[in-house]
């Protein structure tokens, strides 16, 4: 055998091998944005499902308020569809837009719910209300961390397909388009931030 021979055999083994940690990275990254995603699904599906107990809690104190009432479990219905849509294909960005969506109006309804709850003293005072209303908070910081890490996946797998050289690889490795990150719309930063003066 010829030395050329030799080390074109070499430099064809060396891109065979890094061709297969090229695809193996990208099927890794792919795999911990759908993992994350699956997490975030468990914590809206808790949210979900503590939102009937919460309207239901309130309907005995706020009899005038129903379609305030009718229009939170409207929200949850279709942000729950979105969800199972997004579940299927967390690499959809339609799918992934579309929850974002239905989540945003969610969150207007829960506001608006929450606004009205204000007008009701013995609402607020009820213990099973307090305690669905804590539970709720604390899945809302649960669906938060969940998101942020569903996006820091997205991330690194965005960033790793756009490097050079996996951009020209890919494609051709059935890695799409880039995969879409998930924002709710921040129901509490549109509030105007109370001003203090002195």
């Amino acid at each position: 055998m010829s030395n050329t021979f030799i080390v074109i055999l070499v430099l064809v083994t060396v891109l065979f091998f890094y061709l297969i940690g090229v695809f193996n990275k990208l099927v890794t990254l792919r795999n911990r944005y759908k993992n994350a995603f699956a997490q975030i699904e468990v914590q809206l599906k808790r949210r979900y499902d503590l939102i009937p107990n919460l309207v239901e809690t309130a309907k005995g104190y706020i009899k005038h308020e129903r379609e305030t009432l009718e229009a939170v479990v409207e929200a949850r219905n279709a942000a729950q569809n979105m969800l199972s849509k997004a579940a299927a294909d967390p690499g959809n960005a339609d799918a992934i837009k579309d929850l974002s969506g239905a989540e945003g109006k969610l969150g207007g309804a829960m506001m608006n719910f929450n606004m009205v709850m204000e007008a009701y003293p013995d609402l607020k005072a009820n213990q099973n209300m307090m305690q669905l209303s804590e539970e709720l908070i604390s899945t809302e910081n649960k669906v938060s961390f969940s998101r942020q890490a569903f996006n820091d996946q997205v991330m690194a797998y965005n960033t790793y397909k756009q490097t050079f050289p996996p951009v020209f690889f890919a494609q051709k490795f059935g890695h799409g388009p880039d995969a879409t990150l998930l924002e709710f719309e921040d129901t509490a930063a549109i509030q105007a931030a109370p001003k203090v003066s002195f």
